[in-house]
């Protein structure tokens, strides 16, 4: 069967998509022998600016009122430990205290060399089996 030629003939734009615009697969007109792909509709720049510019906004908003539920919970912490420093004065310094003697204890711990901890480990494990005998 002979094939029928298409009286249709659709304007490729040979130029390519513009930056930002969604890029379609090419079409091969088979008509007019020639690549390319349909022509799209355009959008303005102005109505992309003005999608950016609200997507923007709304996370600037996110932002803000993140930023607030982080200072409103920092302030109610800082309220509440001066409230538990005045009722409990005592038991606050021992805390303070506790606290200070476990990082120097880590502190102390860490900057042993491990040669010299495995050393100790020996020695106490000797000092232990001799202590049976």
């Amino acid at each position: 069967m002979p094939r029928r030629k298409s009286t249709q003939t659709t304007t490729l734009d040979t130029k390519g998509a513009r930056i930002g615009e969604p890029v379609p697969k090419a079409v091969i007109d088979t008509v007019t022998a020639s690549v390319g792909i349909p022509r799209q509709p355009d959008h303005g720049l102005r109505e992309e600016l003005n999608t950016l510019r609200q997507q923007i906004d709304a996370l600037q908003q996110q932002f803000l009122d993140g930023a607030r539920l982080v200072k409103g919970g920092a302030g109610k912490a800082m309220r509440q430990t001066e409230v538990a420093v005045k009722r409990y004065p005592a038991s606050t310094l021992l805390l303070v205290a506790a606290a200070a003697a476990a990082y120097v204890f880590a502190a102390r711990r860490a900057s042993l060399p491990r040669h010299q901890l495995a050393l100790r480990d020996l020695r106490e494990f000797y000092d232990t089996v001799r202590e049976r005998l």
